[in-house]
């Protein structure tokens, strides 16, 4: 199902829809010392509450929610519906959370069966040790959390055009400055860094650190990132991976993530026009699976369109070179809660939501050599599944 539209704070309504839908008896919330930041947006609590003992939030599938809190931070949970407890000592707190999930079996919380789905394993060993000995059977919330979390507005998807838009445009011009400054004299990688942010800050936008510069051998890192120390120059003949991301400057604002590859005064060695191909086909493979299963209303997972690219690569005989996950969650924060593009990492078995953002980045790294990864954002909506951006078809002639 979708979540209602316009979700601020607690939607208990959609909730409790969501609850019945996969036939869960409700949704416990619990924290301590903010170790569950899902549960503060979710929830519509705020993060800076300050919280020193130990409260419990259940959202039944039907009727009015129940509250459990110390005594001593009692209106911690004051600005959500429902009735509320007390408790001093951990023999009421007992008491008291068996009365909260009376008549209540399958509960979710953000649990992962063997840490499957780490992103929602917010929920300590111990605490599930107890309710399960209060004979309630535990069920990961991670697809209620997809719903809730990853699923944009109109609005929100509107922002990730506006970035889609600003950053397209100056990473094109980024290829043109590093030719530029090349030709007339040199640069290295932490300049045009700085190039690009100073671009991405001109045109409004806010990201989290980056954006990423890497020639030569330091492509093959997928996570490199420049400092003035250890800024390697770009010269003519190097091989140039740039990654980079942003958005509006609004806390509800969707990111857009993109990576392209080139070469600079030259024409890509055979190799790295091969090892280009495979990566553009990888990603096309699980571009065109996600269409496929929107298009026909065919339920799609996370693992599955990873499974499409790989397969692709493992045909190639590259696949020990593919290191990490096809695809992320993208939202108001670059990695999301929503589904990833994973059977690697993680085998997500979460489905991909219509009115969701997620990118596909397949790559091939060669420690010593390259790296190449080609990176693209999709935006899925009820029968639809589409590219928001531009598309690299071939390496970059810088």
């Amino acid at each position: 199902m979708q979540a209602a539209e316009n979700i601020t704070g607690l939607d208990l309504a959609a909730i409790q829809q969501a609850l019945r839908e996969q036939k869960l008896d409700g949704w416990l919330f619990y924290d301590h010392h903010h170790r569950d930041p899902i549960a503060y947006r979710i929830l519509g609590l705020g993060e800076g509450v300050h919280v020193t003992r130990r409260w419990f939030y259940f959202i039944p599938a039907q009727g009015e929610p129940k509250k459990l809190v110390h005594r001593i931070e009692s209106g911690r949970l004051d600005t959500l519906p429902g009735s509320k407890a007390e408790y001093s000592s951990w023999q009421e707190l007992e008491e008291q959370l068996a009365t909260l999930l009376d008549g209540a079996t399958r509960i979710a919380m953000q649990y992962s069966p063997r840490n499957a789905i780490m992103y929602v394993s917010m929920v300590d060993a111990g605490t599930v040790e107890l309710i399960r000995s209060l004979g309630k059977e535990i069920v990961t919330s991670a697809n209620l959390v997809s719903i809730f979390e990853a699923v944009l507005t109109d609005d929100q998807i509107a922002t990730h055009f506006i970035s889609q838009e600003k950053i397209d445009s100056i990473l094109a011009s980024a290829w043109k400055e590093i030719a530029q400054r090349v030709s007339s004299g040199g640069t290295h990688e932490f300049a045009i860094v700085e190039y690009l942010s100073e671009a991405m800050g001109r045109e409004g936008l806010v990201w989290e650190h980056g954006p990423n510069v890497s020639a030569g051998a330091n492509a093959a890192d997928s996570h490199y990132e420049p400092t003035p120390a250890t800024s390697k120059p770009i010269r003519k003949g190097d091989f140039v991976l740039i990654d980079i991301w942003g958005k509006v400057n609004r806390p509800d604002a969707c990111y857009y993530d993109i990576t392209w590859t080139g070469v600079v005064g030259r024409e890509p060695t055979p190799r790295e026009q091969m090892v280009f191909e495979v990566v553009r086909n990888a990603r096309d493979a699980a571009i065109a699976t996600v269409k496929e299963a929107f298009a026909s209303g065919t339920p799609i997972a996370g693992w599955q369109a990873d499974d499409a690219a790989r397969e692709v690569i493992r045909q190639s005989g590259f696949a020990d070179w593919f290191t990490h996950r096809t695809g992320h969650n993208i939202g108001p924060v670059l990695h999301g809660n929503g589904t990833n593009l994973d059977n690697l990492e993680t085998h997500d078995e979460r489905l991909i939501l219509p009115k969701t953002c997620f990118s596909v980045e397949p790559g091939l790294y060669f420690p010593g050599e390259f790296g190449i990864r080609s990176e693209i954002n999709m935006i899925t909506r009820p029968g639809h599944a589409e590219v928001t951006g531009r598309i690299q078809t071939e390496l970059v002639r810088i």
